[in-house]
C-alpha cells in the first residue's frame, strides 16, 4: 500500500522538479548573475590591451560556464522535486490522508500549501532569502538552528489546522475556517522573536525586492506543479478500479 503512494509521489516529485529545474535555469540564475553583477561579484577589470583571440576565448567559456551551471540546476531541480514529492506526497500523504480535509483533489493541494509552508513560508519569516551581495548580521550554525526550529512550527501549525478544522467541521465551513486559520496566524509572530539576520545589502533595495520575489514565486510554482500532478496522479488511479469493473461487467463476445 505504501509504495503506491511513494511511486505516485516520485512521479509528481519528477515533472515538479524537471519544470522548477528548468525555471532556475532559465529565469532564476540569469537573475542571480544580475545581481552578482550589481554586487561588483564579477568585475571583469577590462583593459585596452586585450585582443581578439583573448575575447573569444572568453566568451566561449563563459558560455560553456552557463551552459553548465544551468545543466546543474535543472539536475539539482529534478532532485529536490523527488525528495519533496517522495516525503510529502509520499510518506505524509499516506499517513496523514484521513485525516486531510477536502476531496481527493483538494488533499493534494492541501498537501502542497503545507509542504510550501513547513518548508519555505515559516522560515523565510525568520530568514528571508537573501540575494548575492547581503552579509547576514548571525553565524551559520545559528541561521540553521532557527531554519528547522521554524521549519517544525510550520509543520506544527499545519498539522493543529487541519485538526482543527475537523473538530469544528460539523459547526459550518466558516467557522471551521477560522478555526484553522488561528494556529496558521500563530507563525507570524516568529519574526517577533527572530534575531536580526540581515547586514549590509550592496545592491539596490528594489533588486533584493525582486530577488526575493522570484525565489518566493519559484517555490510556489514547484509545490503547486507538484500539488497539481499529484492530483492528477491520485484521480488517474481511483478511476482505474471502476474501469475494470466495467470491463469485467461486460458481455463476452461469444
Amino acid at each position: 500500500m505504501l509504495q503506491s503512494y511513494l511511486v505516485r509521489g516520485l512521479k509528481a516529485g519528477l515533472v515538479g522538479g524537471l519544470a522548477f529545474g528548468v525555471f532556475v535555469a532559465l529565469v532564476a540564475n540569469p537573475l542571480v548573475g544580475f545581481t552578482e553583477a550589481l554586487a561588483g561579484g564579477h568585475d571583469h577589470g577590462e583593459t585596452a590591451g586585450h585582443d581578439e583571440a583573448s575575447h573569444h576565448a572568453e566568451s566561449t567559456t563563459g558560455v560553456l560556464d552557463a551552459v553548465s551551471t544551468d545543466a546543474v540546476s535543472v539536475v539539482a531541480g529534478v532532485f529536490w522535486g523527488l525528495l519533496l514529492g517522495v516525503v510529502a506526497f509520499g510518506v505524509v500523504f499516506y499517513f496523514l490522508e484521513p485525516a486531510i480535509p477536502g476531496a481527493e483533489d483538494t488533499a493534494s493541494y492541501l498537501v502542497g500549501g503545507a509542504g510550501f509552508l513547513t518548508v519555505s513560508g515559516a522560515p523565510w519569516l525568520v530568514l528571508p532569502p537573501q540575494p548575492p551581495g547581503v552579509e547576514s548580521a548571525i553565524p551559520v550554525d545559528t541561521r540553521l538552528l532557527w531554519y528547522a526550529g521554524a521549519m517544525l512550527a510550520g509543520a506544527v501549525a499545519c498539522v493543529l489546522a487541519g485538526y482543527a478544522y475537523n473538530r469544528v467541521r460539523s459547526r459550518g465551513r466558516g467557522q471551521a475556517l477560522l478555526a484553522a486559520a488561528v494556529p496558521l496566524g500563530t507563525l507570524l509572530a516568529l519574526p517577533l522573536v527572530a534575531p536580526g539576520t540581515t547586514g549590509t545589502a550592496a545592491i539596490p533595495s528594489a533588486a533584493a525586492f525582486g530577488f526575493r520575489a522570484l525565489v518566493v514565486v519559484g517555490q510556489l510554482g514547484l509545490w503547486l506543479v507538484l500539488a497539481a500532478a499529484h492530483a492528477w496522479l491520485l484521480g488517474r488511479t481511483t478511476t482505474q478500479p471502476s474501469a475494470v469493473a466495467a470491463s469485467h461487467d461486460a458481455p463476452s463476445a461469444d
